[in-house]
């Protein structure tokens, strides 16, 4: 056999199809193939070098239709292979050789009990025997290339022509070379995600509703690319999300809410409009009973004033604890606050005690939900210091997108969102996934210190009430549905 140009051309474009291969599974799989193709043989077994063994990973014989290990399946009833010279694999990974054996059943070199206990069972005929050391360029051995029963052109078995040894030990190099590559990505990514539980970790330290958000946020946006993958693969969907882009979709969903770190907890965990500040109401109240049956021992005021003061106060009390928790005040009710704030005890030394404070009156007053327009504005922030915080981080070219994704979580396909005001075009479907999934989330949460869970029926009508405003993908809303559906 004499190497002719196509030979060489091809084991370039080999080289270039492996550089580009980031699926590991898929990169040993080429591996084994392109071996078999370049020397024309039937079988071929690729084992890797791990806890100083040879590990079986891929089996291929073509002429019995066997593939084994192709989609990273162990196989579990083939033991590894120690490291013993008297073993033709072990032999090539110890000493870094090639070995090519023209007729296994006429060699003494080595100790075949194996291959030939194999035919036996299989009825298969082990002849010729081709077998590649992998090292990478730092001379670390990766793994074991074995080729098998190599071809002519009318399918009878041959031995393995020994140019060919120069093509297969280039192709082990490359191939060794990038699976150190592979491993080294795996591990930066290992790094990445280990910073992101870190981060997660700070978060349920300090507020545990939220890191339980941060988990359903990632599930729902992970249910949501694997249900458009399914829509696409049936020509419904023109987008698709494979694993490399749903894994940076869930790494943005788990750092979404990182800038909540600095937002305070009488903020982020106010369960009612007082909080904890009602407990202050309440001893406040006590001391104005006090002060009233003081000024009833001294004359200050008569019997039934002091029954008036008194039923007035307990009557103000469960007013304010009423609306502590009211969910929206009325006008009615906002009047009655404001005529509350004014309310006092003067002493007889000319000291004053307000009913309540006029924090506690303007905490009282919010017409909606707990947080005043300052506290709203202050947790809002949160996706400002997400930015801020993620932009400290280096993130690598793949993954670089994902800070911009996790930042505007808030933003809303008509502009009302926060805090860039973004719009349409300008938000990526990734952005609009985690938007959704949030939303959902917020609404159907049963760990919120400050509100009941809504109902899935329910939750999904207030997405598509968003998304009747303009402001979310409907699609998105539907698709997230029937994801959901499927799993009950």
């Amino acid at each position: 056999m004499h190497l002719k140009y196509e030979d060489f051309k091809k084991i370039l474009n080999i080289g270039i199809e492996l550089s580009t291969e980031k699926d590991r599974n898929k990169l040993l799989a080429s591996i084994l193939e392109n071996g078999m193709e370049i020397t024309n043989c039937d079988a071929s077994t690729l084992y890797l070098y791990e806890n100083e063994k040879l590990t079986f990973k891929i089996m291929k014989t073509l002429s019995m239709g066997i593939s084994r290990g192709v989609e990273g399946e162990p196989i579990e009833d083939m033991p590894p292979v120690p490291l013993k010279e008297e073993n033709v694999c072990a032999y090539t990974a110890i000493h870094r050789e090639i070995v090519n054996i023209p007729d296994v059943y006429n060699s003494s070199r080595f100790d075949f009990s194996g291959p030939k206990r194999y035919d036996a069972l299989t009825g298969y005929l082990t002849e010729s025997m081709l077998v590649i050391p992998l090292e990478n360029n730092e001379n670390e051995l990766i793994g074991v290339l074995q080729l098998i029963n190599a071809m002519d052109q009318d399918k009878n078995v041959i031995p393995f022509d020994q140019q060919y040894d120069i093509i297969i030990r280039s192709l082990g190099s490359m191939a060794a070379i990038e699976l150190t590559n592979l491993a080294h990505m795996e591990e930066l990514k290992a790094q990445m995600y280990s910073f992101v539980e870190a981060l997660t970790t700070v978060l349920d330290e300090r507020t545990p509703y939220n890191a339980s958000h941060t988990r359903n946020v990632e599930r729902y946006a992970g249910m949501l690319a694997d249900y458009i993958s399914e829509l696409h693969q049936k020509g419904e969907c023109e987008e698709d999300f494979d694993q490399d882009r749903k894994e940076k979709l869930q790494l943005a969903a788990l750092l979404h809410d990182i800038g909540k770190m600095v937002v305070p907890l009488s903020v982020m965990n106010r369960a009612t409009r007082l909080d904890k500040g009602i407990e202050k109401v309440d001893e406040r109240f006590k001391l104005l009973k006090a002060l009233y049956e003081v000024d009833l021992l001294r004359g200050r005021i008569g019997e039934e004033a002091y029954e008036e003061a008194v039923k007035d106060l307990e009557e103000e009390l469960a007013f304010i604890h009423r609306i502590d928790s009211m969910g929206f005040l009325d006008d009615e009710n906002y009047e009655r606050v404001r005529a509350l704030a004014k309310k006092q005890h003067v002493g007889e030394d000319g000291a004053v005690t307000r009913y309540i404070t006029d924090q506690e009156a303007k905490y009282l007053s919010i017409r909606r939900g707990t947080l005043t327009e300052e506290d709203r504005i202050e947790m809002e922030n949160h996706v400002v210091v997400t930015e801020k915080i993620l932009s400290k981080v280096r993130f690598n070219k793949n993954y670089a997108i994902v800070p911009k994704w996790a930042a505007s979580h808030h933003e809303l396909l008509n502009g009302s969102g926060y805090p860039k005001h973004l719009s349409g075009d300008e938000l990526d479907l990734e952005t609009r996934i985690l938007t959704v999934a949030d939303v959902y989330d917020a609404l159907t949460a049963s760990d919120r210190p400050y509100k009941k869970p809504i109902p899935r029926e329910k939750a999904i009508g207030i997405l598509k009430s968003m998304a009747e405003e303009g402001k979310i993908e409907l699609r998105l809303v539907e698709w997230l549905s029937q994801a959901l559906e499927r799993e009950l």
